[in-house]
């Protein structure tokens, strides 16, 4: 009890309900969810345009718009709903986001090494197997 009325005294009390912080720092404001949710909606329409549209003939070059975006788009998540900057918990946002992009550049990176080999070493059989039958 007693590190918590420290922690609080010093203000970096934080996520232990929704009243009496003021004008805590963590808190963002109408702007900037207005902001951040247009963003949102924008990074969400181009990619869905583009991929119902068909207006890039080339598969990659859409798949990599529509990759850009989605980083783009946690990212702005990360600073305008979940508030994480440089300043904000010591700098242990700063670390959450480098372990987040870390993270998400291994799981595309992977996701698309997999799809890759999956189509270069199953299609070339499943086609020759069906032309022996």
């Amino acid at each position: 009890m007693a590190g918590h009325a420290h922690h609080d005294a010093h203000g970096h009390g934080h996520g232990h309900g929704h009243g009496g912080h003021g004008d805590a720092p963590a808190h963002g404001s109408r702007k900037e969810y207005i902001i951040g949710f247009l963003l949102s909606v924008l990074l969400t329409a181009i990619p869905f345009g583009l991929v119902m549209s068909g207006a890039i003939a080339d598969a990659r070059i859409t798949a990599a718009i529509v990759m850009i975006c989605a980083v783009v788009q946690i990212v702005v998540h990360m600073i305008y709903f979940l508030h994480m900057n440089t300043k904000s918990e010591n700098g242990w946002t700063l670390m959450a986001l480098i372990f987040t992009v870390v993270l998400v550049g291994i799981t595309i990176a992977g996701s698309l090494w997999v799809m890759y080999h999956m189509n270069v070493n199953m299609m070339p059989q499943m086609s020759g197997d069906m032309g022996a039958m």
